[in-house]
């Protein structure tokens, strides 16, 4: 078989299984394991999977822009961020991530009582610039433009010294094996020191998020307090998940 053929067959497989495992792929085709992980390699390295132990996952897509992210999914984000928000109590203090998913959140939240939000997303800050009750502290840093969220040796002081009741967090890919994941590395340590110093932390996933995977962990997927994901999803995606540590909520 051609290298292209098996590139081609391992495209398919991926699609169709969310998943390759090197070892089972090579006996199947009668190749030596190196020759499949070979293959894996070269197409991690043109950007069309990703590695990970034992053989490879989907790519989670790059992300668009925030204004091009502002417009998909936008009914999904809404009733996930409504579900969230009503998880709020009077009193707390609630951590939101940076993102489109949670600044619906943010448009949900109660008027009827008083809270605190910490963010340190200066969008998610403006989106509450009118909220009645909302007392918002915004913790700076350097700007990660292209999630509108402040990382680096400032932020992280910040955050050491936050204790939050929930932490709301936005990844861009969850699988229940390789964890919870996102594009940056800096932003990936500053999502995984915030849920350190959170007593709950949930995380809010759109569909194409699930059975993905993104080149920086920020922590097992388990690990979550629990996962807000879209109702009506097919009970074979959920199964897996299900079988963690973390609550699900349908929205």
């Amino acid at each position: 078989m051609l290298t292209s053929q098996r590139k081609a067959l391992i495209a398919q497989r991926l699609s169709r299984d969310g998943e390759i495992v090197a070892k089972t792929l090579a006996a199947e085709l009668d190749l030596s394991e190196d020759t499949i992980r070979r293959d894996l390699r070269e197409m991690a390295a043109e950007g069309l999977l990703k590695r990970v132990h034992g053989g490879a996952l989907p790519l989670a897509p790059a992300l668009p822009d925030l204004a091009e992210r502002q417009t998909l999914a936008t009914d999904e984000k809404a009733a996930l961020g409504a579900r969230a928000a009503a998880m709020v109590e009077p009193g707390q203090v609630i951590f939101l991530d940076g993102g489109t998913t949670t600044a619906a959140l943010a448009r949900a939240l109660p008027r009827s009582f008083a809270f605190t939000v910490v963010t340190h997303s200066p969008t998610i800050a403006c989106e509450l610039e009118r909220h009645p009750t909302a007392e918002v502290v915004l913790i700076g840093g350097r700007l990660y433009k292209h999630s509108m969220v402040t990382t680096g040796a400032l932020a992280l002081e910040a955050i050491r010294g936050l204790k939050a009741d929930l932490y709301f967090m936005g990844v861009t890919a969850a699988h229940p094996t390789h964890g919870l994941t996102t594009g940056d590395m800096e932003e990936a340590a500053t999502k995984r020191l915030i849920a350190e110093n959170a007593a709950a932390t949930w995380v809010l996933l759109t569909a194409e998020k699930l059975g993905r995977a993104s080149p920086w962990k920020i922590m097992p997927t388990g690990s979550a307090t629990g996962l807000i994901v879209p109702s009506g999803l097919a009970p074979e995606v959920l199964a897996p998940y299900r079988e963690l540590d973390a609550e699900i909520l349908e929205a």
